[in-house]
């Protein structure tokens, strides 16, 4: 079975490239277009990885993972942020509000797949 990957971000073709790079390895992706989107989502089905941005509408990227890890429903999922944000402080917030890993957009596809798999084992 394949693994389960549910992707956040408020730009339609980003989510499109990550979509393309994670189903073309073999995953099955969700989208959710900003964090409140991303948020429901999450607590409806249990995923085997996260990919989100930070900055979205409606709900940021750190604010749904501290909301995820609050309500247990995903508990062990890695997260990782996938934005143009690269300063300290940010990964720093991130870390501590749960996120696993960051990736800096613009993204390699190959990249991307190589930490899914290196992530998610599989």
């Amino acid at each position: 079975m394949s693994a389960s990957i549910l992707t956040v971000d408020d730009s339609s073709s980003l989510r499109m490239a990550v979509r393309i790079a994670l189903t073309g390895a073999g995953y099955t992706v969700t989208e959710a277009g900003d964090g409140m989107e991303g948020l429901t989502k999450a607590g409806a089905q249990r995923f085997d990885m996260i990919i989100t941005d930070l900055n979205m509408p409606r709900m940021d990227g750190l604010t749904m993972i501290r909301e995820i890890r609050k309500s247990g429903k995903q508990t062990g999922v890695p997260i990782i942020f996938l934005t143009t944000e690269s300063d300290d402080g940010v990964k720093g917030q991130a870390k501590a509000a749960g996120a696993t890993g960051w990736l800096v957009k613009p993204f390699n596809a190959d990249q991307l797949v190589k930490i899914a798999r290196k992530v998610l084992g599989r």
